[in-house]
């Protein structure tokens, strides 16, 4: 299975903010879409991708006054972006390995998705559970 059909199943939305927002606009806004990332674009450039940590590390380096602080003194500038074509398995292993949660897919340039640990591993899990019926099956119709 490829990114792509997961942002198939899940749809292409990515919700994002301005780098000039607040971190307390970010932290609302992900609080209302029950969600643990945006990325921060600058027009259609991903500027960076802020996420619940980031927040949680800008307020323990300077308390509450963080929220009034622009999303761009807190979001990761180095995005690491999958492509639709990767396997699961592949961004299962680079989700793990850079220890992020949140994955922006691009093609050929273009922002077409995001999708989280949590889709990732959900997918991963079906392709299993398609795998062993395919193996009962196998071992019924032989025996």
């Amino acid at each position: 299975m490829t990114v792509a059909a997961i942002l198939n199943s899940k749809g292409p939305e990515v919700v994002a903010i301005r780098p000039d927002q607040t971190l307390e606009a970010a932290a609302k806004l992900m609080a209302e879409r029950r969600i643990g990332s945006v990325l921060v674009m600058d027009g259609e450039d991903v500027a960076g991708i802020l996420s619940e940590r980031d927040i949680v590390r800008a307020i323990a380096g300077h308390g509450v006054a963080a929220l009034a602080m622009p999303v761009a003194g807190a979001m990761t500038r180095e995005v690491v972006f999958g492509q639709p074509a990767d396997t699961v398995d592949r961004v299962l292993a680079l989700m793990t390995e850079r220890r992020i949660r949140h994955l922006p897919v691009k093609d050929k340039g273009r922002l077409v998705g995001l999708v989280s640990i949590g889709d990732v591993v959900k997918k991963r899990i079906e392709d299993v559970e398609q795998e062993a019926e395919g193996l009962r099956a196998f071992v019924h119709g032989a025996g």
